[in-house]
């Protein structure tokens, strides 16, 4: 497939994805605006990734560190005038904290204060290196059924994990994110998640950022007060069909 056709491809895509977001917001009796497009790019080639800048997007999310790194590098050469907006949505090891500092400014899946506290230190780190100039926004990722496997803070250890992201220098705090667990109903997972963040912007008020909906459920979420949606397969194809 040539780069024009895949331009073509992405461009129907896109508007197909953003009727939705639109719709969406309009059942819900929302404003376009108060909605973010993340475009998970991941096993997609950064050519991919480059196309829907020239399409206007901006926000370009990653779920592993060695990837997303070389493709943010990759991107800023073949778009060096794009500006994109890398953000981290998969688990992080805190031994990746140090390299994802370099390339991320956002990342929505901190789930440990020992995480946290390996983020806070790898920013400064590259903040006194000359790497990145500002601190870094981070989301919390919320456990929704309690299951360590799944990832994610439990609710109950949620106000503990803010407060020490409040007292984190070169982190900032922005609000939640979470997946509806397979095999759950999206709206009660996302009605959830909704209570979580009112819980707690009481505390942290300008935590206001609820990401949420992916593909398959994003209208569920932007029913729901989800303020982030991360879409992939709806934009890019199935996982494995990439561009040349």
């Amino acid at each position: 497939m040539t780069a024009e056709a895949r331009r073509s491809e992405l461009a129907a895509s896109l508007a197909e994805v953003e009727g939705r977001i639109a719709q969406a917001c309009t059942a819900a009796g929302r404003a376009r605006d108060e909605v973010r497009l993340l475009a998970v790019t991941k096993t997609f080639p950064a050519l991919d990734a480059a196309l829907l800048t020239d399409l206007g997007v901006v926000d370009l999310a990653e779920n592993r560190d060695q990837e997303a790194g070389e493709k943010a590098v990759e991107v800023a050469s073949l778009r060096p005038e794009a500006h994109s907006r890398w953000h981290m949505v998969g688990s992080l090891q805190r031994n990746k904290a140090r390299s994802v500092a370099r390339w991320a400014a956002e990342i929505q899946s901190v789930d440990s204060e020992r995480l946290a506290g390996a983020l806070d230190k790898a920013v400064r780190a590259a903040r006194d290196a000359g790497e990145r100039e500002n601190a870094l926004d981070v989301l919390i990722q919320v456990s929704l059924d309690g299951d360590p496997a799944r990832g994610g803070c439990p609710l109950d250890d949620l106000a503990h994990l803010a407060e020490c992201l409040t007292r984190a220098g070169d982190l900032r705090l922005l609000g939640l994110m979470a997946v509806a667990p397979l095999g759950t109903d999206p709206d009660k997972a996302f009605e959830l998640l909704a209570r979580a963040g009112e819980t707690l912007r009481k505390d942290h008020p300008d935590a206001v950022e609820l990401s949420a909906g992916m593909s398959g459920d994003l209208e569920r979420a932007i029913g729901h007060g989800s303020t982030c949606v991360r879409v992939g397969t709806a934009l890019l194809g199935g996982r494995g069909l990439a561009s040349p």
